[in-house]
């Protein structure tokens, strides 16, 4: 139970190991972390990943769905679970903005930060259904008539090779029968989690976390070329274009990312 609602989370224990923590992205929960979270705790890390409010089986409280909550969230989880210890921060997509605004107020929680395919260097291009939200002529009767199944059918764009949709989509379709979690969508992306978050990453790039960047050579959701304004404000982070992969490469490509994650965690003190 948090200070928004109650939020949904899987923690790996592992003694005194060092804790990473996963940020899920704009609207696929915390399973898009499975691969990771899976070789991770067998590697001996503590590993952490939760759903966001509005996504998966965490609440979703009628609220306003900014950068506020979702960093309050954060922090709270990791204080109700007593993580005090600094820790690797990873984000995907929008855990990217949420992962950098984080760091950017409490530098000292964090170890190092491990971007995937971040959103926030520009806006992110959104679909029709989903540009339709922004509108002032009944974007909630839009949203419910075709933004639910648009978001279904944009997951296949995340994607390089088509091997893992279907059975992907079914995990995907399981948060949407709880109520909230349209709303949920609409307020985040009418409160600006989709804009640019061009200058917190600047602030972040002068505090020099170790960094880690994994982006798809093939992603379509956050252009590929986008990692060069990024690393223009991060100039020291460790990147890793994933070749033959879209959106989610640490899940369509866990064999060639987690090795790289793996020794980019264990060369750090």
């Amino acid at each position: 139970q948090l200070s928004d609602g109650i939020c949904h989370y899987d923690l790996w224990r592992s003694g005194n190991a060092q804790t990473v923590v996963l940020i899920h992205g704009f609207s696929v929960p915390s399973h898009i972390w499975d691969p990771t979270f899976d070789f991770l705790a067998k590697s001996g890390f503590q590993v952490l990943r939760y759903d966001l409010f509005g996504r998966g089986f965490s609440d979703r409280p009628n609220t306003v769905y900014n950068i506020h909550l979702f960093v309050r969230q954060l922090k709270e989880l990791l204080d109700a679970l007593e993580i005090r210890k600094p820790v690797h921060l990873a984000g995907l997509c929008m855990g990217g903005p949420i992962s950098a605004v984080f760091i950017d107020q409490f530098p000292e929680r964090v170890l190092s930060h491990i971007l995937v395919d971040p959103a926030g260097v520009k806006p992110v291009r959104l679909s029709w259904a989903l540009k339709a939200v922004k509108l002032p002529l009944l974007p909630e009767l839009v949203l419910g008539l075709f933004g639910g199944e648009s978001l279904v059918k944009s997951i296949a764009s995340d994607f390089f090779t088509s091997d893992l949709i279907e059975q992907f989509k079914a995990k995907y379709r399981i948060q949407m029968c709880y109520k909230g979690f349209l709303s949920a969508i609409l307020s985040t992306i009418r409160n600006g989690m989709l804009d640019s978050f061009h200058e917190t990453y600047q602030r972040v790039g002068k505090i020099k976390k170790t960094t880690l960047l994994f982006w798809g050579r093939n992603d379509t959701t956050v252009p590929f070329v986008e990692n060069q304004d990024l690393l223009s404000v991060i100039p020291h982070a460790e990147f890793h274009p994933i070749e033959q992969a879209g959106h989610i490469p640490h899940y369509e490509k866990p064999g060639v990312v987690n090795p790289l994650l793996l020794e980019f965690l264990s060369s750090l003190p």
